[in-house]
């Protein structure tokens, strides 16, 4: 469809000569020779864009201005004036005019501003609907009192610039929340930078957090932003800061009280701002009192706790849950949307869920994909739970003890890999491997 303009000018010849412009370039065109009758247009039509004389013989346009923002904010507005000053265009702009253009009017100063206000319209529209995608893609589902204290927390603490620290197990949604703190903020249109500090080896944090200058090391060939500078003006979020060795936390504790910081090899000192949200899915106090995490660091991360409950102790958060992933993942396929019977969602609820929310949103994909059926039965779940070890494989079907063999080594390492969240040296010190080996081992199993 075409885009629609309403033009508004006392002068007849003007609105005429407007009219042709713009119908050549493929646009709708209305008229109106008054304020009052563009204020009845406006509300009748809802153009796309105004272009609006300063000068008018009812009301003054910028009056008219002030209007029609009050009613559509998002609608651009170019001004046309035959006589204006400066401070009357500075006016307009500042009660939310697009743009100012001064008569006689012409394709060259009326078109090229006319589809810079259409394209910025575009472009705010479709950020709106990112923002409102991104909202819905980071909301809290569920209605138990355990989720909804959740939201509640999240909303009492996302305007402000309190720092936060997430708790719950793997798979709970941990990540989720700190979006959602983002999104709910003030600093929702700056970045939000994540750090998995459990994935990122202890001789490479540094770099990875503060960046490096060229030369500072064997490899850095050029210069690299930190994760610190990267998140100026917005969030970073420490993802399993429980896992961050002794030797950083010490230097994080620095940087998170100065805000300040010289990347790795350099010499200039860097400012920012930033707001840390943590999480963690380990005791901290525990590991204050083995040694491992420093008291000083604790304190001042968890300045607003927030504890994610296990989907086990919100189990009737369950059906809600199912209904979404059963829609995301119809959409994402050509299944067509799957609906699920109540006999398979109370076995839904019977299973403990040691991997949360995550496990049972594998759990629905995996079904999405698998069942033919429009209708997702109990029969269905039932045999999905029951295969719980890897696509159901019985570890004794195996003909030989070398096919056997690998199987196990791979689903031992793979299990083991996700329990420390893809941290090879912890990994490695947990099942008694060389790092380097284990290292090989993955690879050749392709679990890299």
């Amino acid at each position: 469809m075409s885009k629609l303009i309403l033009v508004v000018d006392d002068e007849v010849a003007i609105c005429q000569a407007l009219n042709g412009i713009l119908s050549d370039e493929g646009f709708s065109v209305i008229t109106a020779t008054s304020g009052n009758e563009a204020l009845i247009k406006i509300d009748e039509e809802i153009p796309d864009l105004v272009l609006l004389d300063i000068w008018l013989p009812d009301i003054d346009g910028l009056e008219v201005l002030e209007r029609i923002k009050a009613r559509f904010p998002q609608m651009p507005v170019i001004m046309i004036s035959g006589h204006a000053n400066i401070e009357t265009a500075v006016k307009a702009i500042k009660l939310g005019a697009y743009d100012f253009i001064e008569k006689p009017l012409s394709w060259e100063n009326t078109i090229p501003p006319v589809n810079n206000a259409l394209n910025f319209l575009r472009l705010t529209e479709e950020n709106l609907q990112l923002r409102k995608k991104a909202l819905f893609k980071y909301k809290l589902t569920g209605q138990s009192s355990a989720i909804k204290r959740v939201r509640e927390q999240i909303k009492l603490v996302a305007p402000t610039n309190a720092w936060v620290l997430i708790r719950g197990e793997n798979g709970t949604g941990k990540e989720l929340v700190a979006h959602a703190i983002h999104h709910y903020s003030k600093r929702a249109s700056g970045p939000f930078v994540e750090v998995n500090c459990a994935a990122i080896p202890e001789e490479l944090i540094e770099s990875e957090l503060f960046g490096h200058e060229k030369g500072a090391f064997t490899g850095a060939y050029t210069r690299k932003r930190g994760k610190f500078d990267l998140a100026h003006g917005g969030t970073l979020f420490l993802d399993e800061i429980g896992d961050m060795s002794l030797k950083t936390q010490a230097k994080i504790l620095r940087i998170l009280e100065e805000q300040r910081f010289e990347r790795v090899g350099g010499t200039r000192t860097i400012q920012v701002d930033v707001r840390v949200i943590a999480a963690t899915n380990k005791d901290l106090e525990d590991e204050i009192e083995k040694g491992n995490f420093r008291a000083d660091l604790y304190y001042r991360l968890n300045v607003v706790p927030i504890e994610v409950p296990p989907l086990r102790e919100r189990k009737e958060d369950i059906p809600y849950l199912v209904k979404e992933f059963l829609q995301e993942f119809s959409s994402e396929s050509n299944f067509g949307l799957k609906e699920i019977e109540e006999e398979a969602i109370s076995l839904l609820k019977e299973y403990d869920w040691p991997g949360n929310v995550r496990e049972l949103k594998n759990i629905i994909e995996r079904l999405v994909i698998m069942v033919p059926d429009k209708l997702i039965r109990a029969a269905d779940v039932r045999k999905t739970l029951a295969q719980k070890n890897e696509k159901g494989i019985d570890i004794f079907s195996f003909k030989t003890f070398k096919q056997a063999k690998c199987y196990f080594e791979k689903e031992f390492l793979r299990r083991k890999l996700e329990k420390y969240n893809g941290n090879i040296s912890l990994t490695a010190q947990e099942i008694g491997l060389e790092r380097s080996h284990l290292y090989r081992k993955l690879k050749a199993y392709g679990l890299q």
